[in-house]
């Protein structure tokens, strides 16, 4: 089936960037959420990156307008029945993604192709609740969407080289450089970054630095544009914490065994940027290291 209208499911942070990218090239996109008040503040989100794009020269105000006639939002996840695609981007809860796709396995087109956006959990394990994982993938974008390059595509034992190619190639038509893999938890930037980003919060816990100074190390000595225990703190501890565990229980090894002083901070409800407080401080004009 050619790829015409694509549907999303999750119109949050990350499915609102995967609505704007899809939308912006041309594809007929309509994106889901729970409510109302969610729906809103998803597509309020697209309007707000795309006028900042116009204000930047980045794009005109002929391709906003041409993006958000492009665009559609639901509340009713039926609405996505007659997609060609449906990418999925709900929190990391395996049941609720494998819920989803038994509702939309019933509904949608036989030829349509599912893809999870999922960046820990098993895919087969969500393809196998639908009667097509010859027709299942994982499309896992990078935050921020619009501007990161970077989609891992995903195959399971059972994904189809026809299903594979049109994901890849979907991914290309949406100006994004999408790479293979297989699907092992973490695919391959999380197998290798989370193991990285546990390492630095066991080198704040043995003391070998402080946390401004490790962070500061790895930009210097390394070229990263920011370092590992910033990067936790715009990730999400929380979001870390989750994604480790998962990792952990999949593997059963060390490297991606949450460390302590994560799992205090998560459960003192200190996740980061966005609660305000992580291995940094943000409640000043800059953020002050607290370890």
């Amino acid at each position: 089936m050619q790829i015409k209208k694509v549907g999303i499911v999750g119109c949050g942070l990350m499915g609102s960037g995967i609505a704007q990218v899809c939308a912006h090239a041309g594809f007929a996109t309509i994106v889901h959420e729970l409510d109302e008040g969610l729906l809103k503040k998803g597509i309020g989100s697209i309007e707000k990156n795309l006028s900042r794009l116009v204000k930047k020269e980045k794009i005109s105000e002929s391709d906003k307008a041409a993006t958000l006639e492009n665009l559609t939002g639901t509340v009713d996840l039926l609405d996505l029945k007659n997609s060609h695609l449906v990418i999925e981007a709900v929190s990391e809860d395996i049941a609720v993604k494998r819920s989803l796709f038994k509702t939309l396995d019933e509904e949608c087109y036989p030829e349509a192709i599912f893809a999870t956006n999922t960046s820990s959990l098993s895919v087969i394990e969500i393809a196998a609740r639908t009667n097509r994982a010859d027709k299942f993938c994982g499309l896992h974008f990078f935050n921020p969407v619009p501007v990161m390059p970077l989609v891992e595509v995903v195959r399971t034992l059972t994904t189809s080289d026809e299903t594979f190619n049109t994901a890849f190639n979907f991914a290309k038509n949406l100006g994004k450089s999408p790479i293979a893999c297989k699907d092992n938890s973490g695919f391959v930037v999380n197998l290798l970054l989370v193991p990285f980003m546990l390492d630095a919060i066991r080198a704040v816990e043995n003391g070998i630095a402080s946390a401004a100074d490790i962070d500061k190390g790895m930009q210097l000595g390394c070229g990263h544009p920011m370092g590992p225990l910033t990067l936790l703190d715009f990730v999400g501890l929380d979001t870390t914490y989750y994604i480790a565990n998962i990792m952990f229980d999949e593997y059963r090894e060390q490297r991606y065994a949450p460390p302590p002083l994560l799992k205090r901070l998560v459960l003192a409800g200190h996740f980061g940027k966005k609660t305000g407080r992580g291995f940094y401080d943000y409640s000043g004009n800059e953020p002050v290291a607290l370890f």
